[in-house]
């Protein structure tokens, strides 16, 4: 269903009338502040661009005078500055050719540097961007699109930045003197020339905006197909356990035919663009050429100057063909800088993302004044209504109740992933709104439910709780945790490899690692989200071992189905439908027969 609403918004965005209009040359244009800090570097590129393209126009006019050069004396004996001698010239194109090659490296040297530079800017800045986006813009997005917009948008500006830009400006630069030259040459046939250019022009235009749209749709094709292959990869289990290989692969095929339509269309329409430009040039070519014999036979031409206006017409012929192309191309990078840009323009958290230096000091009360949430994609549906309640410095708190009831909800809240729509919450007495984000959430932890390791080393998983840790600080958590023994028992030890989403490891081995991690960060506040229940009872005697452990002096909040594993709590708040209805230990709550707790605990003891 997601993919189908997706599919739908792309095909909204594709339909749009395909304009450059303002604000999308605006964003277009944002994109040189990456070739700022290399201007020296661009700057060369553009004088030898400039080299080069002089150096490729004097071979035509050189070319014409040697037909009408003749041979006077030998060839290392001919002057250079000597353009009536066929030896002199040999030498000129020789050096000539020997030039261009020289400033032909170093412009394509020093835009691929400028390129190259800006473009690990533009990852670096987009990525970072990204992961300090809030919770809201992740819960209306899908990993697979964000992944698209990184590595297939950055690929097409890629394109576009390290060959296509240059060569644009070569051809403009080219056709400019050209066009110069050709003037002095002869301007009766410069004017028959330029009489083709207009309509040339007109069908650019339209041929542009219309390939542009098609290029659009095509990307946004794309990324649906690269959201199926993330979905699908993530969930392989699942895929598997319900038998529906098949199905993923009839989608996997509707999604990427329906890219290779759109694709295939937008191949012809820049096929007949292409062929459109070939014949225009290749019919003003022979136009030029019957109209030059004709000035010819008046006297007014020679053979010489034929030649060069011939020469000089093909090499500009050869780059007003090669624009449309290019601009095509240059269209693509565009559309990808525009979605690019728009990734930048969401306001992100106010995260500071240098290393931290201390620790801020927090006791770890917390306290939920009226507070009352909803979800922004869900506006009419209240999650939280008018919850108060108050957690003291290492107090162990257990939040109960049925699924819905708002529980995860207010974990979120105290993270700060998340905002309250009314009502306030506060932390050691002050306003949450009131810490920096980066060193109060550095302060907390979490130890969900799906522990997500990294593809990487069980070390290197444990030590992101705290960055830079040593191996014994890392062998006292795992210890801590109850980790220490099984990661002893793997050959590898802690360098043992997890494999992806940590799945070479059972899922209690999973928990412990994600509990040293948060032994290791040391929190004031800690979140234990269902860190049990979906444990044997031997990993989940382990598992709560390390908890109990770790929960020793710390404020924590319990997130628990599974009554039994909150007896010990210091409070129990229970919820239902947002509200808090019940509060108090253990034994309290099951003495009321009538209350929500006893039903609750009633309900697991029946099942």
């Amino acid at each position: 269903m997601a993919s189908r609403r997706r599919s739908r918004a792309a095909d909204d965005e594709g339909a749009k009338p395909a304009k450059l209009d303002k604000a999308t040359l605006r964003k277009a244009v944002r994109i040189f502040r990456y070739l700022r800090p290399h201007r020296f570097a661009f700057g060369l590129g553009l004088l030898c661009l400039l080299v080069t393209s002089l150096l490729s126009l004097a071979f035509p006019l050189l070319l014409g005078r040697l037909v009408d050069a003749q041979a006077r004396t030998g060839f290392w004996e001919a002057p250079l500055q000597d353009l009536t001698n066929i030896d002199s010239i040999a030498k000129l194109l020789l050096l000539v050719f020997a030039l261009q090659s020289f400033f032909g490296y170093f412009r394509i040297y020093l835009f691929g540097l400028v390129s190259e530079n800006a473009l690990a800017g533009i990852r670096q800045d987009t990525y970072a961007h990204l992961v300090r986006m809030p919770m809201t813009f992740f819960a209306q997005r899908r990993v697979g699109e964000l992944n698209s917009r990184i590595s297939a948008d950055v690929a097409l500006l890629q394109e576009g930045m390290t060959t296509v830009l240059a060569e644009f400006l070569r051809q403009f630069v080219t056709i400019g003197i050209g066009i110069t030259l050709l003037t002095l040459v002869s301007v009766d046939l410069t004017l028959t020339m330029l009489a083709s250019l207009p309509v040339v022009a007109l069908c650019a235009v339209f041929f542009g905006r219309y390939i542009r749209k098609l290029s659009k749709q095509v990307q946004d094709r794309v990324a649906d197909t690269n959201v199926i292959v993330d979905e699908t990869l993530q969930g392989i289990q699942n895929v598997k356990a319900f038998s529906n290989e098949g199905f993923e692969v009839a989608r996997y095929r509707n999604s990427v035919l329906q890219a290779r339509d759109l694709a295939l269309k937008g191949v012809r329409w820049r096929g007949a663009f292409v062929s459109f430009i070939i014949f225009a040039m290749f019919g003003v070519v022979v136009f030029i050429v019957w109209r030059a014999k004709h000035l010819e036979a008046q006297g007014v031409l020679d053979v010489g100057d034929i030649t060069s206006f011939i020469g000089l017409s093909i090499m500009i012929g050869a780059s007003i063909g090669s624009i449309p192309e290019l601009i095509t191309t240059l269209l693509k990078a565009i559309g990808a800088t525009e979605r690019l840009m728009d990734l930048q323009d969401e306001r992100p958290e106010a995260i500071d993302l240098a290393p931290a230096t201390e620790h801020l000091p927090l006791q770890g009360a917390i306290a939920f004044e009226h507070v009352s949430f909803h979800y922004t994609t869900r506006p009419d549906v209240p999650v939280l209504q008018d919850v108060s309640f108050a957690v003291r410095p290492g107090e162990r708190v257990a939040l109960v109740g049925p699924s819905g009831a708002g529980k995860s909800t207010i974990a979120s809240l105290v993270l700060r992933f998340y905002d309250p729509v009314g009502g306030r919450i506060t932390i050691d007495g002050k306003d949450a709104h009131t810490y920096a984000l980066t060193p109060l959430r550095d302060r907390m932890s979490i130890v969900p439910q799906e522990v997500l390791l990294f593809g990487g080393t069980i070390r290197e998983n444990i030590a992101y709780g705290k960055p830079g840790a040593t191996a014994a600080e890392i062998e006292a958590a795992a210890r801590q945790a109850n980790a220490h023994e099984f990661i002893a028992r793997f050959p590898e030890g802690y360098d043992t490899i997890v494999g992806e989403r940590g799945i070479q490891l059972s899922g209690g081995q999973r928990q412990r690692i994600a509990i040293a991690r948060a032994v290791l960060k040391d929190p004031a506040i800690l979140i234990l989200d269902e860190a049990t229940s979906a444990l044997d009872t031997t990993s989940e005697k382990l598992v709560q071992d390390a908890l109990d452990k770790l929960m020793k002096g710390r404020t924590s909040l319990v997130i628990a189905h599974r009554l039994s594993t909150v007896r010990n709590a210091d409070r129990i708040l229970v919820l239902d439908k947002g509200h808090v209805v019940q509060s108090g230990p253990h034994d309290e709550l099951i003495a009321e027969v009538e209350g929500l707790y006893h039903s609750l605990s009633k309900l697991q003891l029946e099942a």
